[in-house]
């Protein structure tokens, strides 16, 4: 017997429905949909504006009894989350795929630095033991019941999706407003919020980087691959600096060192990683005028807080605020606002 649509679909959208197989639907974790970063601030009613937030990308599959979730790349993250993967495999709907972010707070704020604590854990039982609490905001429904709904606007996915889930507990709908407002934007950077999401109503969901989502963010930071680091000196341990990059036509640019926003384990820690790492040559295309360096293999990607650019292509006083494994070293830019 034919599954007949999900209701919620006005008839006139449902063409734009397809067959979805969850081999297809883990397949999406490794290409989902980026948002551009830009400094537009008018927006028409057609887009709807979400928070953004400061965490993980994940994307959830559920397959009857097989629930999955993925990182960017396809990478398991299951035993990382596990009452994330309990809650979902708990939900009445038996087959779906989801896109979200998965985040720690800290005084109602989301903490890449706390979160970092928890991601490194593979073990069920020592995440839950950890104390870190985390919490998955769903924003994007990709399939249900065998159908591909990436084709539907942005707006009856979203529908669609506070439909289909039970949210509670580790599970969180993303909301979002529909009308603009120039104090929105002001009123999240004062709450300490990374920025918005806007995002084109009508638009369906694309698996590459889409000017149909943008992201408006408070202040600037980005992920950068690390391309080497510095001794430490005095009484500081493991290392003293990273030493940054960004991909561009083909080449690695050096983009600067960041010497702070680190704790003793983290240093340790990343200083182990950085040993395994090493190699002779410099990655850098361009002349790298610090002491004491280090070179590795630039396969580590650090998300990095700062103020501005300088007119020499280098961070303003930057901090470290942690490793990134939801994202391939290739893949770093330098980010520029587009309007």
């Amino acid at each position: 017997m034919t599954t007949p649509p999900p209701r919620g679909v006005p008839a006139e959208q449902r063409p734009l429905l397809s067959p979805a197989s969850p081999a297809q639907d883990a397949a999406a974790a490794r290409q989902p949909m980026l948002a551009v970063l830009s400094d537009r601030r008018s927006f028409d009613d057609k887009w709807l504006f979400e928070r953004k937030l400061d965490g993980v990308r994940v994307l959830a599959v559920r397959d009857g009894g097989d629930t999955r979730l993925l990182s960017r790349g396809g990478h398991a993250r299951g035993r990382t989350y596990p009452e994330v993967v309990e809650a979902l495999a708990g939900q009445p709907c038996a087959r779906f795929a989801v896109d979200g972010e998965i985040v720690a707070m800290r005084n109602g704020r989301t903490d890449f630095s706390l979160l970092q604590q928890r991601s490194g854990i593979a073990d069920p039982d020592a995440a839950r033991a950890s104390g870190i609490k985390v919490f998955y905001y769903v924003f994007d429904l990709l399939s249900i019941d065998g159908f591909d709904t990436t084709r539907l606007p942005q707006r009856t996915r979203k529908a669609l999706l506070r439909e289909t889930l039970d949210f509670g507990g580790p599970l969180r709908f993303t909301p979002h407003r529909n009308r603009w407002d120039e104090a929105m934007l002001t009123d999240a950077c004062a709450k300490g919020w990374e920025g918005l999401i806007a995002k084109r109503a009508d638009a369906p969901y694309v698996r590459r980087r889409s000017p149909d989502w943008l992201k408006l963010k408070c202040g600037a930071g980005q992920e950068f691959v690390v391309g080497g680091y510095t001794d430490p000196t005095g009484s500081r341990v493991g290392f003293g600096a990273l030493l940054l990059g960004y991909h561009q036509a083909g080449r690695l640019r050096y983009a600067g060192k960041v010497g702070t926003g680190y704790d003793t384990k983290t240093l340790l820690d990343l200083a182990d990683r950085l040993g395994r790492l090493h190699t002779d040559r410099s990655p850098f295309d361009d002349e790298v005028r610090e002491r004491a360096v280090h070179w590795v293999r630039p396969e580590l990607v650090a998300q990095v807080g700062f103020s501005e650019w300088t007119r020499d292509g280098r961070l303003r006083h930057p901090r470290y605020l942690g490793l990134r494994d939801d994202k391939r070293p290739e893949e770093v830019v330098r980010e520029g606002p587009r309007r």
